[in-house]
């Protein structure tokens, strides 16, 4: 191995000691792979100043979850005394990612001061007495008395939104041990009520806060991943909030605002489902615009749900025909709404060819999207809406639908948007208790 200390590599510039690096063997990175401050990038390393909270705001795969668990082992190194919390938005997610996966406690640490797990005590011990216990988001007055000197939650914008800021309120009254009691916590971005918030700390001076993306991390993804993130996501608006690690804004004016859908957001369907319906926007032509096929269902406890989004791009006829079909299928829906406003005829017949044997209900729009769409978008506005999991391209065109104004959300339309509101029209709006089992041309 090339004789240089750790001191001498700690005083080189970052570009120069990552390419130095870059040129050691295994058998040489092997025997300095726990000296973190020498490999990590400089957004991994908590910042300088009289922080609280750090909040490092990045995409994924940038390395977030080590640099936490990083920080978590310096500190229980250096702090005997230390007592720290460990937080994600379930208890399996905190074992799963913080403490047993590959850049999680156990992974990370040297083998001599490897700290012992107890899983059925949600706890881990390091040898020099430090300790940290696991706890769930979802379960925010499991961190009402508790007491503890620092703290790593991770994935914040990910926690039950309802339960939160409450999870997060607790933990800070009872951060009141040791000198500077503090905590980290790293995320991807999402407007979500408590990453708002935590950013208004940043003016204030109690909250520093690191961002980045994907990209930095580059040199330790797979080629073929970082290729693909960048053409198939480039710079949609997935691609800036997953990847690049922005924390997208809400249009003024916009019907739907990112934390509305995110107080909607469940991980699954809560109730089973009453009535499933499926909303289709066909494209005005083969080859033009997106096909939106959205599944919705009214559960036993009154609130609407979205389960799917079956829509396909730029499709022929048979293909979002097989593709409605394909969905009525696997969700067992009652019914289908379709717009039939450009060739009602064609579009009854391209889903007779599909062989849909169930209720269809062709629709006529005699007001426009905006129009149509207000209704809906107060039945979120009202907490009857879920999301059951996360539809991407269906909730950016939600968030571009502006009253009064013109759509400004990704694409020419709004076309997953337009068979929610058929769907969700059909659900709550019309005032119909069950479907008739015939059809309806």
């Amino acid at each position: 191995m090339k004789r240089v200390s750790r001191t001498s590599l700690l005083a080189m510039e970052d570009d120069e000691r990552q390419k130095f690096l870059a040129t050691l063997g295994k058998s040489e990175k092997d025997r300095i792979r726990w000296f973190w401050d020498v490999w990590s990038r400089p957004q991994q390393r908590a910042p300088q100043g009289d922080w609280q909270t750090w909040l490092l705001l990045a995409g994924r795969g940038f390395g977030k979850t080590r640099a936490g668990a990083e920080w978590v082992r310096e500190l229980a190194r250096r702090f005997p005394e230390a007592r720290i919390a460990l937080i994600a938005s379930s208890l399996g997610e905190a074992r799963r990612v913080m403490v047993e996966g590959e850049s999680g406690l156990l992974a990370i640490a040297r083998p001599e001061q490897r700290p012992l797990y107890e899983s059925s005590l949600r706890k881990l011990t390091w040898p020099n007495g430090a300790q940290a216990q696991l706890y769930s988001a979802a379960e925010a007055e499991s961190l009402r008395g508790p007491q503890h000197s620092h703290a790593w939650c991770d994935e914040v914008a990910k926690w039950d939104a309802a339960k939160a800021e409450a999870a997060w309120d607790n933990l800070m009254m009872g951060l009141r041990l040791g000198e500077h009691p503090c905590v980290v916590a790293t995320t991807t971005p999402r407007a979500v009520p408590l990453v708002t918030r935590l950013l208004a700390g940043a003016d204030g001076g109690t909250v520093a806060v690191t961002r980045g993306s994907t990209y930095d991390n580059a040199a330790n993804l797979p080629l073929r991943f970082v290729s693909a993130m960048r053409r198939e996501y480039g710079s949609s608006l997935l691609g800036r909030q997953e990847l690049n690690g922005e924390l997208l804004e809400d249009i003024e004016g916009a019907l739907w605002t990112r934390a509305m859908i995110e107080a909607a957001r469940e991980a699954s369907a809560s109730a089973p489902p009453t009535r499933t319906v499926i909303g289709v926007d066909p494209p005005a032509s083969a080859g033009g615009d997106a096909c939106g096929i959205i599944v919705c269902a009214l559960g036993e406890d009154g609130a609407v749900r979205v389960l799917a989004d079956a829509s396909v791009t730029k499709p022929s006829p048979e293909r979002w025909a097989r593709a409605v079909a394909n969905a009525a299928r696997v969700w067992q829906a009652d019914r289908v709404v379709a717009e039939a406003n450009q060739g009602g005829a064609m579009v009854e017949s391209v889903l007779r060819a599909a062989e849909i044997a169930l209720p269809l209900r062709l629709v006529h729009a005699t007001r426009g999207k905006v129009a149509r769409a207000e209704p809906v978008a107060a039945l979120y506005e009202a907490g009857r809406v879920r999301h059951s999991g996360t539809f991407p391209a269906l909730e950016d065109e939600l968030c571009g639908i502006i009253s009064g104004g013109a759509y400004q959300g990704p694409g020419r339309s709004p076309d997953r948007a337009d068979a929610l509101v058929w769907a969700m029209t059909e659900l709550c709006l019309r005032g119909r208790s069950s479907p008739r089992v015939h059809y309806e041309y």
